[in-house]
């Protein structure tokens, strides 16, 4: 993502126009977050939505025992929280925390509204935006739903970045990726030990290197 202009690089702000970024601009403001800092809780006033430019963010939700579900993972180049400023009652329904050094950028809701209240093709492309999300959650349900340990953690290996043509780095904690997966960390461990004695993965602390990527894709067909 461009340092120096970060926001041209966002799809959802492509149709602006230099007048409209600057005015984005004018209302947006820089976070800083270490390991484990809170940007906000569910139930906060919904006042920004944000840009990742460096970093990773979780997404998550307390039960009443204390028990956390991770929703969603989220890296560099990702929004998130801009549907909220739709919702009659501007909360926000989950809570995000930083995995890691952190720098966001936080655009205000209200300035946001008043370039689509200008922009019918800025609203389309919103919605465009908030359907794709809709359908990628849609299918995330139905894996965890009907598909077993294996499957899920062979999937969420597949989609990562890779940092080779055969590696991936798992630069998450290990019990956020079971919450996120619906799993026990238990259950994790299991599921990367029978992967690596079946001989189709190696895994040297958080990198995972893809021994057999054929073979995995494989057992996503059973």
């Amino acid at each position: 993502m461009s340092a120096e202009d970060p926001l041209q690089q966002v799809h959802l702000f492509e149709p602006l126009d230099d007048a409209q970024l600057a005015r984005m601009r004018e209302s947006m403001r820089e976070f800083h977050l270490a390991p484990g800092d809170t940007l906000f809780t569910q139930g906060d006033p919904a006042r920004y939505f944000f840009l990742i430019c460096v970093g990773s963010v979780k997404l998550f939700l307390l039960s009443r025992e204390g028990e956390e579900k991770v929703i969603d993972v989220l890296h560099a180049g990702a929004m998130f929280a801009e549907a909220v400023m739709f919702m009659e009652h501007q909360s926000y329904p989950v809570s995000a925390g930083a995995l890691s050094e952190t720098r966001l950028l936080a655009f205000d809701n209200e300035a946001f509204l008043g370039l689509l209240r200008e922009s019918p093709e800025l609203t389309l492309q919103l919605l465009g935006t908030m359907s794709r999300r809709l359908h990628q959650m849609v299918r995330e349900i139905d894996e965890l739903s009907l598909h077993n340990a294996n499957y899920r953690f062979i999937t969420y290996l597949l989609q990562q970045e890779r940092t080779g043509p055969d590696r991936v780095d798992l630069n998450v904690p290990k019990q956020v990726i079971a919450s996120r997966l619906s799993m026990k960390p238990e259950t994790l461990s299991r599921t990367l030990s029978k992967l690596r004695e079946k001989g189709l993965i190696r895994v040297e602390g958080d990198t995972i290197t893809f021994l057999d990527e054929p073979g995995m894709r494989r057992l996503l067909e059973r």
